[in-house]
């Protein structure tokens, strides 16, 4: 009788479990409809305009097979914007890596105002990347701009900051590295306080120099923290829109478009769809390969390192 009874409630058991898992299961439902409705829906249908001459707007169109990748190939401007694209990507990463580590390991100090240090740095993440392109706007315009006012009234000729296309990608990877450097240090700075003390302490005993404290135990043990930062940062350089946008709209002519800016003046300025869908796949392509390349690369220092 007691053998049954203790079945009983191990059957009761199970079936309580096995409905809390559908129900929790059921939960997910909603968040994989709207998955399905934003972005498997857009991005497969986005890959069967690539492969047509649709101009965005008309009801009819044509299927021109691989054309539209053809002349992807011959087109300059794609390959201008590509290589900015490689620029603002790599070169906002490798700014934000070094800014965001040394003032994460400043300000994890303790000192006085070490908060608001904190707070001031990562202020400029919070403000929309498209309002920060404006504001940096009416800083570098050649008319009226604060920077020019400034070289005038210390006896200098004013520049034109953004009539350069080389000097205009490169003052946008500067304002993106200033804007989202916060966040790298967030990350740093959770890295840094997560490594325990002891290891600093059996190195001053063993009488180690500041630099082989760093590249002996801080460095590796931050390896973790280095892999999520460059992964998100490389991925948010290599998207970077909407600074160009605001400050250049990828002029003068094509010289600063990246492939994020160019896929929308394709598709809003020349009504080419199709041909603006084949610079998305590609763009996408693009980050995939090197974001999980970058991944696999720091999974593997890491390994390394712990072995």
């Amino acid at each position: 009788m007691m053998e049954a009874t203790k079945i009983g409630k191990d059957e009761s058991l199970k079936n309580s479990f096995l409905e809390s898992d559908i129900a929790v299961n059921c939960m997910y439902i909603p968040a994989f409809i709207l998955f399905l409705i934003f972005v498997a829906f857009p991005f497969v249908s986005g890959i069967g305009i690539s492969f047509t001459n649709w101009n965005g707007f008309s009801q009819s169109f044509q299927y021109i097979g691989i054309e539209n990748y053809r002349n992807l190939i011959k087109d300059k401007n794609f390959w201008t914007a590509f290589f900015n694209t490689m620029i603002y990507g790599v070169g906002s990463t490798f700014f934000q890596q070094v800014l965001g580590l040394s003032y994460a390991i400043i300000l994890n100090e303790k000192f006085k105002g070490r908060t608001i240090a904190r707070t001031f740095i990562y202020m400029p993440v919070l403000i929309a990347a498209v309002i920060m392109g404006y504001m940096w706007y009416f800083l570098v315009q050649y008319d009226g701009g604060a920077i020019n006012e400034i070289l005038i009234f210390l006896g200098y000729e004013p520049v034109d900051w953004l009539a350069n296309g080389k000097i205009a990608v490169w003052l946008m990877v500067g304002i993106n590295v200033l804007q989202f450097v916060g966040v790298s240090m967030v990350i740093y700075l959770a890295g840094l306080q997560a490594i325990p003390n002891m290891y600093y302490e059996a190195a001053n005993v063993e009488g180690a120099t500041e630099w082989q404290k760093f590249r002996n135990i801080t460095l590796p043990l931050l390896m973790p923290a280095i892999t999520t930062s460059v992964t998100l940062n490389l991925i948010g350089g290599l998207k970077l829109f909407d600074v160009i946008k605001a400050l250049t709209n990828g002029g003068p002519g094509y010289s600063s478009h990246s492939l994020s800016t160019l896929i929308n003046y394709t598709y809003f300025g020349n009504q080419s769809a199709g041909y603006a869908s084949a610079i998305g796949l590609v763009l996408f392509l693009f980050i995939m390969i090197v974001s999980m390349g970058m991944q696999k690369i720091f999974r593997e220092k890491e390994v390394d390192y712990k072995s």
